[in-house]
């Protein structure tokens, strides 16, 4: 882990945007230079008050929040939506330092639209976080654009691994990432959806339903994370031959599981797709 990050700008520190900011803050980790974020509104603005060595710009208030911010950093995230991404590239690149990194936050946006609003020598790194790393449990996908070095790259995974994991794929595969752990909380709040209804199902009322069924899940993973266990294996040693368990296994494995996990990233890609091209 880097002991400190050269100066940040969050240009949109809304929902994905705000919890990097908030993770690289709880970090504790030095930023030379500091840390700027915009908003639209000053109401927005407001909420990043008193966090430590951040600036906050309300664009309301400073129109030209967005070039003062990006002129001054090293590393500019782009967190704006996706639909307002190409005009906030027109509007920063000619401000731009020679060495900055420009990181989209932007699900959707490829690194062609990148070049073509910044240049084609602006380096520019492509992510896709996903919720959980809110509370430093995320998964973040990083793509390369060509003009960004191997130090690039290290100095982004270094930030986002503040909030989670990092896994570097080529730009082909960031919309299957994002059917894996992009879309992945939702399938996993789907299923203890599920097992909550079938225990109040027994007679369980809500409050205790619950808890079984999000502690079960919370307690799996932690379990799962300090084994450093397959999951097969914690699933085997919890399954006893011809036990209850087992029985119940093999009621979801009859169930397809596999086949299903399948389809419904497959759907996910699909859609990711149709988005790409503007349906």
């Amino acid at each position: 882990m880097a002991d400190s990050l050269p100066s940040l700008a969050f240009l949109g520190a809304g929902s994905m945007g705000g919890a990097i900011l908030h993770g690289v803050v709880a970090s504790g980790i030095q930023v030379d230079g500091g840390i700027v974020a915009t908003n639209r509104t000053a109401e927005k603005a407001a909420t990043l008050d008193g966090l430590e060595n951040v600036t906050a710009i309300a664009l309301e208030d400073d129109p030209s929040g967005n070039t003062d911010a990006a002129s001054s950093a090293r590393i500019i995230l782009v967190g704006v939506k996706p639909a307002m991404v190409p005009d906030l590239l027109h509007e920063i690149a000619p401000v731009l330092r020679d060495d900055a990194i420009v990181v989209s936050l932007a699900a959707g946006v490829t690194l062609a639209t990148f070049a073509e609003g910044l240049g084609e020598k602006t380096r520019v790194i492509r992510s896709m976080p996903n919720t959980p790393a809110t509370v430093g449990k995320g998964v973040t996908g990083l793509a390369r654009g060509a003009a960004a070095s191997t130090e690039d790259l290290t100095l982004v995974q270094q930030l986002f691994e503040l909030v989670g994991a990092v896994v570097e794929v080529p730009e082909a595969k960031i919309d299957a990432l994002s059917t894996i752990s992009g879309s992945g909380p939702a399938y996993v709040f789907l299923l203890i959806e599920e097992l909550t209804k079938a225990a109040i199902g027994k007679g369980f009322d809500e409050g205790d339903a619950r808890l079984m069924a999000e502690q079960t899940f919370i307690g799996a993973t932690a379990l799962l994370a300090a084994s450093g266990e397959n999951p097969a294996e914690l699933r085997r040693r919890v399954t006893s031959p011809k036990g209850t368990t087992e029985r119940a296994v093999t009621v979801l494995q009859n169930a397809h599981l596999d086949e299903v996990f399948a389809e419904a990233t497959d759907a996910a890609l699909e859609r990711a797709k149709e988005l790409a091209s503007g349906k």
